[in-house]
């Protein structure tokens, strides 16, 4: 049974200079990557980055808690059920 899930992480960088740490994580994540957006919000001085992914729940929790790490930055994951 393939327990892979669909599944979407919202990402607020509030510190630019946590940027490229946030893209190099992600490039370690690059095979369960489905696509991504991100949006530079330069009146507020912040960027969104919304990634869709496929992957197993546990795949993505060690994902979203690697960015969640980051100084800066705050994530959160929402994950199909099926």
């Amino acid at each position: 049974m393939d327990s892979k899930r669909i599944a979407v992480a919202a990402i607020v960088i509030d510190e630019q200079a946590a940027a490229v740490e946030v893209n190099n994580v992600l490039h370690d994540y690059s095979d369960i990557i489905i696509g991504r957006m991100g949006l530079p919000y330069k009146e507020r001085g912040i960027s969104l980055i919304s990634v869709a992914l496929d992957a197993q729940p546990d795949v993505i929790s060690s994902l979203t808690g690697r960015l969640g790490q980051i100084a800066g930055v705050s994530v959160k994951a929402a994950i199909s059920k099926k």
